[in-house]
């Protein structure tokens, strides 16, 4: 199945994917130490359960969700709790974290009671499992999973999308989750549509991964699942485009998936669904892309959350030379990070290394009203136009040009021959307009 309805706007940056995309996933040994961030998620930060000197286990319960929009937060390893503090985020500020010091035993907590009958199991059981579990979104966005799959009454949902695509250029850890777990994926899958009481789902998968397609479109064989393979087209994998290619239906200005009947998971969440209700297994690992020239053993490496990436970048061997930048994620939407010692997060799906010959001094030159940013942004807006009202501080201008529609995928900067920071200037502008209602909503 072809993608029938083609998004506008996108890119083709160099995918970069060929010095991993046959790496077999590699499972990290223990390491002595693990800082475990109590927000790595949308929403609120968890609320830490444990104290210095307290003896954890593999699996226990470190914090607990601060709300709804929240999720729980388990210890990758069993040892004691030897700091209650902070660390550094991939934003570079400072977020709230327990330190373990891994006692080398590894000793699994009593696990969550595997739910073997899922198939008669109700939908809300198998949504608190979810919910139990810690359970977010692994693409990158880490919007926790139950939330998702608790949509208002009057929002039904009949179609589930996974997310397969991995579009980013430079990752490959989904497509390798894809070929070496595809029966956890599927069943995954079907717990989610047994939650959301759907019977319509899909699998969109880039047809640079025919390996994968083939694999899956074989196992869903006789099944109500179907495996879509999408023209290779960055942001191919962007939730309200990937809706667009798979079921032509079109989320409105402000709105979300929901608003159209759809959600949409990411592979790998829903191989964390499988784990956590098959196997009472909580969300403390996941697999990472770790590449770029300057390693020197690229691969995709199965890390628990918690993990510096110091750490990780000594189980690749270290660096043959230094790098020029580090990025948390990918080319196109990771953040350039200035510190080994932020931890691995239940969404850090990359980690990659770029050399002096892949980054250019940064200059920011004037809009010339070329129109490429236009015709490249996947969300119809007018990058230009913003920006400029951006630079000037017209934020109630930005607003009304829809600022909050922007997705952050990069495009209208990857194309802008200024060298214009759009992507930046866009941050700033919801910001500022975020901030701005906050005290207006104080002062009424």
């Amino acid at each position: 199945m072809p993608d029938l309805h083609r998004f506008h706007g996108g890119v083709h940056p160099r995918e970069g994917k060929s010095s991993t995309s046959g790496n077999a996933i590699q499972t990290a040994p223990l390491f002595e130490k693990y800082i475990v961030p109590l927000q790595q998620h949308i929403g609120a930060p968890s609320k830490v359960t444990v104290a210095k000197k307290d003896r954890v286990l593999r699996g226990q319960l470190l914090a607990e969700p601060g709300g709804f929009v929240s999720a729980a937060i388990h210890a990758p390893t069993s040892g004691v709790v030897s700091a209650v503090g902070d660390c550094l985020g991939p934003a570079g500020t400072k977020v709230p974290a327990v330190e373990i010091t891994a006692d080398g035993d590894d000793i699994a907590a009593e696990p969550l009671a595997p739910i073997a009958a899922w198939e008669s199991t109700s939908p809300e059981d198998l949504k608190n499992r979810i919910a139990e579990a810690g359970i977010v979104g692994m693409g990158g966005a880490a919007f926790p999973t139950h939330v998702k799959l608790s949509p208002p009454p009057n929002k039904p949902i009949d179609v589930l999308i996974l997310n397969g695509v991995e579009c980013e250029p430079c990752l490959t850890a989904d497509h390798r989750l894809m070929l070496e777990a595809p029966d956890r994926i599927l069943t995954g899958a079907r717990i989610l549509a047994r939650v959301l009481g759907v019977s319509q789902v899909y699998i969109g998968i880039e047809d640079n991964k025919p390996d994968a397609i083939e694999l899956l479109t074989r196992k869903t064989e006789g099944t109500t699942i179907t495996v879509a393979s999408l023209s290779v087209r960055y942001p191919q994998g962007a939730e309200k485009q990937l809706i667009y290619a798979l079921t032509g239906r079109k989320v409105p200005t402000g709105g979300l998936p929901m608003d159209v009947g759809c959600v949409v998971q990411n592979v790998g969440t829903a191989a964390a669904v499988a784990e956590a209700v098959t196997e009472g297994k909580p969300l403390y690992e996941r697999v990472t892309t770790v590449t770029g020239a300057p390693l020197v053993r690229p691969g995709n490496w199965r890390l628990r959350v918690g993990t510096p990436l110091r750490t990780v970048l000594e189980l690749c061997g270290g660096v043959k030379y230094d790098p020029a930048k580090i990025v948390f994620g990918g080319p196109m939407m990771g953040l350039s990070v200035y510190s080994l010692d932020i931890p691995v997060h239940k969404s850090t799906s990359g980690l990659l290394l770029l050399g002096p010959a892949e980054v250019a001094q940064f200059t920011s030159q004037p809009c010339i009203r070329c129109g490429r940013c236009v015709d490249a942004c996947p969300m119809n807006l007018l990058p230009g136009t913003l920006s400029v009202e951006i630079e000037n501080e017209r934020f109630d201008l930005a607003e009304e040009d829809h600022a909050f529609d922007c997705i952050e995928c990069g495009c209208c900067a990857y194309v802008c021959p200024s060298h214009r920071p759009l992507v930046q200037h866009l941050r700033r502008a919801k910001s500022e307009i975020l901030a701005k209602r906050r005290a207006a909503s104080r002062r009424s």
